[in-house]
C-alpha cells in the first residue's frame, strides 16, 4: 500500500497554478532558473553535506518522500511519520530505489545525523524517524528559494505569504513530493538530465553548468558557457577531478557539449536541447511547487476563521497572475 497516495492533480486553467507550457513560454524562466541554481549552490555552500545527498536523483526523490512522511505524521500513530517500512512501500510502488538502497539512505542519514529516532518510542521494530534541526532549516531555506524563482516569473508574493503564514510549506511540501514522486516526467528524466543527475554530485555540476551560460538565446543551436574549469569543480564540490573528466566525456560523447578548440583557453558550448530540456524537466517541478502553495493557501483560508480577513485577500494571489 502507497504511504504516500496521489491525488488528482487540478486542471492548471481551473486553478491558475502554473503550467509547464506557461513556464516555458515565460521569457524571464531561463535566467529565473539560472538565478535559482546560483541560491542552490549557495545552499551546497552553508549545507554541503545535505546538498551532496540529495544532489544524486534517486537520493532527492528519498529524502523529498521520507520528509513528507514527516510533515504528515500523526503524533498519536507511532507508525506514522518516517519508518523504514513507509519509505520502502513508495520505493516500491514507484521504482524510484531497491529496498537496499532506501535502507542504506536512512543508515545514511542517520550516521550525518539529518534524522534521528522520535524521543519516546521504545519500540525498536518500527523506530519512527524525524529530521534534526539542520535537515528542517535547509529543507525550508530551499523551498523558500523556489517561491522566490515563482515570484520571480509572475511578481507575486509569495514569499510574504510564507512568512507571514509557516503552514503553507507544511502543507504544500507533501503534496509536491507526492506529485513529483509519481510524475515520470520528474521522476526519470531524459537523458540529456538524467547523464548528470543519476550520479554522484551530478546535480550540483548540472545547476553550475546552467548558471555559466552567457547567451540565453541559442547562436546557430549553441549556448556559449563562461569559463569553466574542471579542478575548481572538483575542489568546490568535493569530488575528484577524474568524476568531473568521465561525467563531461558522457555528456560531449551525447553531443550536447563540446569545446571550440582543444587549446586551454577554448570555451565551451551546451547544445540548445540540453538547456530546453532542463528548463523543461524544472518546468515540472515548479508547476507541482506552484499547484501546491495554491492548494496550501486555499487549505489554510477554508480553515480561517472570519476575523481573519487576511488570509481571504491572499488567496486571491493567483487571479492577478500572470505567468
Amino acid at each position: 500500500m502507497n504511504c504516500l497516495p496521489t491525488n488528482a492533480v487540478p486542471d492548471p486553467a481551473e486553478t491558475g497554478f502554473a503550467s509547464i507550457h506557461a513556464l516555458m513560454s515565460n521569457p524571464a524562466f531561463i535566467p529565473v532558473l539560472q538565478q535559482g541554481a546560483v541560491h542552490l549552490i549557495e545552499l551546497y555552500d552553508r549545507f554541503p553535506r545535505v546538498a551532496r545527498l540529495v544532489a544524486a536523483q534517486q537520493k532527492w526523490l528519498l529524502t523529498h518522500a521520507a520528509y513528507a512522511l514527516h510533515l504528515e505524521r500523526d503524533p498519536a500513530n507511532p507508525l506514522s511519520g518516517i519508518t523504514a517500512a513507509r519509505l520502502l512501500d513508495i520505493i516500491v510502488d514507484f521504482g524510484a530505489a531497491s529496498r537496499n538502497t532506501a535502507t542504506a539512505f536512512l543508515a545514511e542519514m542517520l550516521a550525518y545525523k539529518f534524522i534521528r529516532d522520535v524521543p519516546g518510542y521504545a519500540n525498536r521494530r518500527s523506530r519512527p524517524l524525524e529530521p534534526t534541526a539542520v535537515s528542517h532549516e535547509a529543507m525550508e531555506l530551499w523551498f523558500r528559494g523556489q517561491m522566490r524563482s515563482l515570484d520571480l516569473l509572475d511578481h507575486g508574493n509569495r514569499i510574504a505569504m510564507l512568512k507571514r503564514h509557516p503552514a503553507i510549506f507544511e502543507i504544500a511540501q507533501p503534496r509536491a513530493a507526492k506529485r513529483l514522486i509519481a510524475d515520470q516526467a520528474w521522476r526519470e528524466p531524459p537523458q540529456s538530465i538524467a547523464t548528470f543527475v543519476w550520479t554522484e554530485s551530478g546535480g550540483l555540476i548540472l545547476d553550475d553548468l546552467m548558471t555559466r551560460i552567457v547567451n540565453v538565446m541559442p547562436e546557430n543551436g549553441l549556448h556559449w558557457v563562461a569559463e569553466i574549469r574542471f579542478s575548481e569543480l572538483s575542489k568546490h564540490y568535493c569530488i575528484s577531478r577524474t568524476h568531473v573528466r568521465r561525467l563531461f566525456a558522457r555528456v560531449e560523447a551525447l553531443g550536447l557539449i563540446g569545446w571550440e578548440d582543444r587549446t586551454a583557453s577554448a570555451r565551451l558550448w551546451v547544445k540548445a536541447s540540453l538547456l530546453e530540456d532542463y528548463a523543461r524537466w524544472q518546468a515540472v517541478k515548479f508547476s507541482a511547487l506552484d499547484e501546491a502553495f495554491a492548494h496550501a493557501v486555499r487549505t489554510i483560508e477554508a480553515s480561517a476563521e472570519t476575523t481573519q480577513p487576511d488570509l481571504v485577500v491572499e488567496a486571491a494571489y493567483s487571479a492577478a497572475r500572470q505567468i
